[in-house]
């Protein structure tokens, strides 16, 4: 018997020494992920510069409030900008190029914001810091998900929302602090550092295969996965897939409604749609007003929604690739659709005068079950899910197409959410509450489970269903 195992165990040990040596080795993922969510941060600087910056720029410039109100959404129209052209700039720059000409258009944008002395180069700037991050949106998590192993792809590719998390809570807290001109040389910090990171990574292996680099592929999939690890399996299964899309046509935006891509076209818009539409950007921009209309103290609840963002961002990054992906976007807006419905019971009672003093404590719950449960799946996931399910053909013009109604639908939605609220404060949070239980059976019958699969296996699996 003693023999017996010991021999067994001279069998195994060279797989738990290969195992080690995998663990040991995935530091390069890991430089390559810190890097390219340098990106994800300066997003969330992006976003979250606007709101503490706003009484010191119309003051030093003399700003409308109608000019300032320019100035906050046209971020919005260049990061749309930015989602049409990042799937072909990525498809023909590859991954890090995408990656550094965003770099350059933030850092440009920022300078700008700190040299304006009026509203035109101070638009031009945000309009450009708008265009970098619609690239980043979509090219950080496609490159993410094609250099990571399968294992840890789920958790590096939630990193992105964590690193936008941080970027907006940053923002927040340094924007109390810092004037508005050196707040804006803050931002340039992440972009710097990915430029110079990006010298020290290696490319995507699957758009090098696509790109028909053999040299350089067989390269940086031995500096993501370790010089003394076996990669040809992993190597053989990307090319193999790669040839058989190679025959096919290079899609074009009306290629994506071919019975062959459009369930996987459908599950990556339907997620942006639900995302957005779910209320998310009327929770996020009016948080602090809605916590005062609700009369609680806004600058409380304001930091308390900030903590619990992160905190629960960063247990989704933990949890995705143990839990996976479909039971933690379920959890996730079920705890939306709560949200939504106790937040609309206080602004009921508020209205027609029925028990004010729950009414407030009954609002913050609510905003932060719905911020607690957004940020645990429907932040990240989507995303996730996005660079896991578009083939490497259709990868740039999906990837582009997903990003713009994403970032189409944050514009509806925060435009719209003013003139909701004075239609009916209570109906309003109803409707995103509709929206949240549409989104539950779109989940429930559309989206697959992708954790634990290879690319390959995932694309193929959906294509052929």
């Amino acid at each position: 018997m003693v023999t017996k195992v010991d021999k067994g165990q001279d069998g195994i040990a060279p797989l738990i020494a290969q195992d080690e040596r995998r663990k040991e080795n995935n530091y390069m993922v890991y430089l390559s992920t810190f890097v390219a969510v340098c990106g994800s941060f300066s997003f969330g600087t992006g976003v979250g510069y606007s709101s503490p910056s706003e009484a010191g720029i119309k003051s030093d410039l003399g700003l409308t409030i109608a000019q300032y109100s320019l100035f906050g959404s046209i971020l919005t129209f260049g990061a749309m900008i930015g989602a049409v052209t990042s799937g072909p700039m990525a498809d023909f720059f590859g991954r890090k190029g995408a990656m550094r000409i965003s770099s350059i258009f933030c850092i440009g944008g920022w300078l700008a914001i700190y040299l304006a002395e009026g509203p035109v180069p101070l638009d031009t700037g945000r309009l450009a810091t708008g265009y970098g991050m619609g690239v980043f949106s979509y090219v950080v998590p496609v490159f993410i998900a094609e250099i990571a192993p399968k294992q840890l792809r789920g958790l590096l590719t939630a990193a992105n929302q964590l690193l936008i998390i941080a970027g907006v809570s940053v923002s927040f807290v340094i924007g109390t602090i810092l004037h508005w001109r050196t707040m804006a040389l803050t931002g340039l910090v992440p972009c710097v550092v990915l430029l110079v990171g990006l010298s020290f990574i290696p490319e995507s292996p699957r758009w090098l295969a696509t790109a028909g680099k053999q040299t350089e592929f067989d390269y940086a999939l031995r500096e993501l996965r370790g010089k003394d690890v076996d990669v040809s399996e992993e190597a053989a299964e990307i090319k193999d897939y790669i040839e058989t899309l190679e025959k096919l046509p290079k899609a074009r935006l009306l290629d994506l409604f071919q019975n062959r891509y459009i369930k996987s076209v459908t599950i990556g818009v339907g997620l942006m749609v639900f995302q957005q539409f779910g209320g998310i950007n009327g929770f996020c921009f009016y948080a602090s007003s809605i916590f005062a209309s609700a009369g609680f103290p806004a600058d409380i609840g304001t930091i308390i929604y900030a903590i619990l963002q992160v905190v629960v961002t960063a247990l989704n990054a933990l949890f995705i690739d143990k839990a996976g992906r479909k039971p933690l976007l379920l959890v996730s807006v079920a705890g939306m659709t709560l949200g939504c419905l106790l937040t609309a019971a206080s602004f009921y009672m508020k209205t027609h005068q029925i028990a004010l003093v729950a009414a407030p404590a009954l609002a913050v719950t609510g905003i932060l079950m719905y911020i607690a449960g957004f940020s645990l799946g429907m932040g990240a996931v989507p995303w996730v899910i996005m660079s896991e399910i578009f083939s490497i053909n259709i990868k740039g013009t999906a990837g582009g197409l997903v990003t713009l109604v994403n970032w189409a639908g944050a514009w509806a939605v925060s435009y719209t959410f003013n003139f909701l609220l004075t239609w009916s404060s209570y109906g309003t949070f109803l409707l995103y509450a509709a929206v949240n239980v549409a989104c539950i059976v779109f989940v429930i019958k559309l989206v697959p489970e992708t954790k634990g699969k290879t690319l390959e296996q995932i694309q193929a699996a959906i294509n052929h269903q």
